[in-house]
């Protein structure tokens, strides 16, 4: 893919403005009334289902619109985009320990299928960080330790 610049974008940018774009995406419909049914709260124990699965709040949203502007910045650069997949995929794996424990209560609403989601993406963002930096790296295009002096 090639930026406004002329610069092409290398795997793992790739993927952290795909899925920054899918976060903002998620993050707006969250506020839209039909693909989000019931009353939204702000937090905590909203009724709000987003697509009737998963429970949202503003809050919630917001995390989720956050987390893909800090995707589409990330990708502006390989190591930011390293690191926000990595990161960003540590952070949903904790939410998903999060919303096995509490169930429910707290600041953002959760259940059993947001619960599933959080642990795909929180995988899903590690993997796509580990396999586009490989590829990379077994392409010579991304200093591994030893190129690095480490």
């Amino acid at each position: 893919m090639t930026t406004a610049t002329g610069t092409t974008r290398t795997p793992v940018q790739v993927a952290a403005l795909v899925v920054g774009a899918v976060f903002l995406l998620v993050g707006v419909l969250g506020f839209i009334p039909g693909v989000t049914q019931g009353d939204i709260g702000a937090a905590g124990h909203s009724r709000a289902l987003l697509f009737g699965v998963f429970a949202v709040s503003v809050l919630h949203n917001c995390v989720h619109l956050l987390f893909g502007v800090a995707g589409v910045l990330a990708s502006r650069a390989r190591g930011g985009s390293r690191l926000f997949l990595m990161a960003g995929g540590f952070v949903y794996l904790l939410l998903w320990v999060y919303g096995s424990v509490i169930h429910d209560g707290g600041p953002l609403p959760v259940n059993a299928a947001d619960n599933w989601l959080h642990f795909a993406l929180g995988a899903g963002m590690v993997l796509l960080a580990v396999a586009a930096t490989a590829g990379e790296r077994s392409r010579g295009r991304y200093p591994g330790p030893e190129q690095r002096g480490r």
